[in-house]
């Protein structure tokens, strides 16, 4: 991962000492809240229901035991003990005082992290597939080019302060596990036809309230080309992209009013204006970035020790059935730990639990970790005759959770228990739906589905690409939850189908229990998923196990 120099270090404490001057110019009255507002959300900090909130940059979402230690410290020292991980591969703190957070800032730039632009209307915090360099069917490790584009968007002065915030994502595998159709700009590793290595970009994907699916801008590029085009595309939408309306000042809808091929002219015009002045000094940046990415030293040792404990634990073989996914290494596997236990908040990990994971990681995972935007934690390389002794650490925190990718694998935004911008609770529906289903006790017979939900219109929980997407709403001053069916967030990228009327507060669970009860009873086999039987039947079975009484009432 990659490492500060004294460039990086002096930059970071001189940003750390004016934003501590700043606090206690407000803290002392000399700044109004009006006038900290931009100073504090150029530093991860937001006011929100009912204290601040510090969010933390975790970039690309990797992070090393002496980082996860320190997110652990932040949460002891400074919040309630604990914090939550978001779907930007992130980490946010709820409760800390505003006089603390500058405290808070200089134990992170100990350990090389911060908080800059993971708020305002700025680049935000660069994430990429939680699977990145670990992977069986990546070409190439995508962190270096998304640490790449991390340096040039901090700071850059003609993006500090646009029309609205402006999210990028960076993938290199056959599969698309960073949700790439959903950002304003992504770039996807590919090869051409000769078999040389480039990058696919996309424009114009988002979700809130025009959820768009982003559309190809260039299908090849060279590395040499791809910095100088990606300054090109947010120049010209903070040139035309609309500011009289912040619901559309997003680069969804400058390209859906200008269409693509406008965009792309314009692009492409911006792009030969500036490429010239790239001189080269992006590839020696990136060169000396890649050397920080270099591959552990993976081991070559037997793995009895895994076999026996799959073939004589059925708790671990659950377990491993289910959380571990193929390593581009033999002998190796990827692990992604559940912070969704069953009646848990989603995402939110305890001090401890992180003092745990550092340790497991510094033991057992050479000392690498990430956030995933699903709001888990992930071991990247562990070898499988470590395997058991990792599941036993877990076990001992309440992290051995086995549902990736399950019901009760729940995406979900903190709502309205947290959120100044909520108008519905998101985190109660999550955890009553993970409880209802660990009840019935059918996760693992329903199989990969994925429900996604949101306290508002906003939608940081992704409900739009949810198997099962819930959007929680203010209906005169009562919580009413739409569903959406059949979105999804890979390749085969789609916005789900709003289903029909909303459900109250204490109807939304019993809804989902149905649809999901007519799915498993309407399914071809155990083979097919939610996704694809709601693909291969439509909507209108599923909208009458929804809404019974209406069909009885048709009927």
């Amino acid at each position: 991962m990659y490492q500060y120099n004294d460039f990086d270090s002096a930059f970071l404490a001189e940003r750390n000492r004016q934003f501590r001057a700043q606090v206690e110019r407000r803290v002392s009255g000399a700044l109004t809240e009006d006038e900290f507002k931009p100073l504090r959300l150029m530093n991860g900090v937001y006011l929100q229901l009912h204290a601040y909130m510090l969010r933390v940059a975790i970039p690309y979402g990797t992070l090393n035991s002496a980082q996860m230690d320190t997110l652990a410290l932040l949460a002891e020292k400074w919040d309630k003990g604990y914090g939550h991980f978001t779907t930007r591969q992130n980490i946010q703190y709820n409760w800390p005082k505003l006089s603390d957070i500058p405290d808070m800032l200089d134990a992170l730039a100990k350990v090389e992290m911060h908080a800059i632009q993971t708020s305002g209307n700025t680049i935000r915090n660069v994430t990429a597939d939680h699977f990145a360099g670990a992977a069986a069917d990546e070409i190439e490790d995508p962190r270096p080019i998304a640490e790449l584009i991390r340096q040039w968007s901090t700071d850059h002065p003609e993006f500090q302060f646009m029309g609205r915030k402006f999210k990028i994502a960076v993938a290199a595998g056959a599969k698309d596990r960073a949700v790439l159709k959903a950002h304003d700009l992504a770039v996807r590793v590919v090869k051409n036809d000769a078999g040389a290595v480039g990058y696919q970009v996309l424009v114009g994907g988002g979700l809130g309230r025009t959820p768009m699916i982003g559309k190809v801008l260039h299908d090849f590029l060279p590395r040499e080309d791809l910095l100088p085009f990606i300054e090109a595309t947010v120049s010209v939408w903070n040139q035309i992209g609309r500011r009289d309306n912040k619901y559309k000042a997003r680069i969804k809808i400058t390209v859906h009013e200008h269409g693509l091929e406008d965009i792309r002219a314009r692009v492409d015009a911006r792009f030969a204006q500036i490429r010239p002045t790239f001189t080269g000094f992006d590839q020696e940046l990136f060169e000396e970035i890649k050397t920080h990415f270099a591959a552990p030293s993976f081991r070559n040792v037997p793995t009895d020790a895994f076999d026996a404990a799959y073939d004589a634990d059925p708790l671990f073989r659950s377990w491993v059935d289910t959380n571990l996914a193929e390593h581009r290494a033999s002998g190796y596997a990827i692990v992604t730990v559940s912070i969704k236990k069953h009646g848990a908040t989603p995402g939110d990990a305890s001090a401890e639990q992180m003092r745990a994971l550092a340790e497991i990681a510094k033991t057992y995972g050479h000392d690498e970790l990430r956030i995933s935007h699903e709001q888990n934690v992930i071991l990247p390389h562990v070898h499988k005759s470590d395997l058991p002794a990792v599941y036993a650490a877990l076990r001992d925190v309440d992290l051995h959770t086995a549902n990736i990718g399950l019901v009760s694998d729940i995406i979900a935004c903190p709502g309205m228990d947290y959120c100044a911008l909520a108008t519905a609770r998101s985190i109660p529906v999550a955890q009553q739906i993970a409880t209802r289903f660990d009840e019935l006790k059918l996760e693992h017979d329903i199989g990969h589905l994925q429900i996604k939900i949101s306290g508002c219109i906003n939608a940081c929980g992704h409900h739009h690409v949810g198997h099962i997407g819930i959007l929680g709403l203010d209906r005169a001053g009562v919580e009413n939850y739409q569903i959406t069916l059949g979105g999804d967030a890979t390749d085969s990228a789609a916005i789900g189908e709003r289903a029909g009327p909303g459900f109250a507060y204490d109807e939304i669970v019993p809804a989902i229990e149905r649809l999901i009860q007519g799915y498993l009873e309407m399914r071809q086999g155990p083979e097919e998923t939610f996704l694809e039987a709601y693909r291969r039947l439509g909507l209108a079975p599923f909208k009458a196990w929804l809404y019974p009484e209406a069909q009885a009432h048709a009927a």
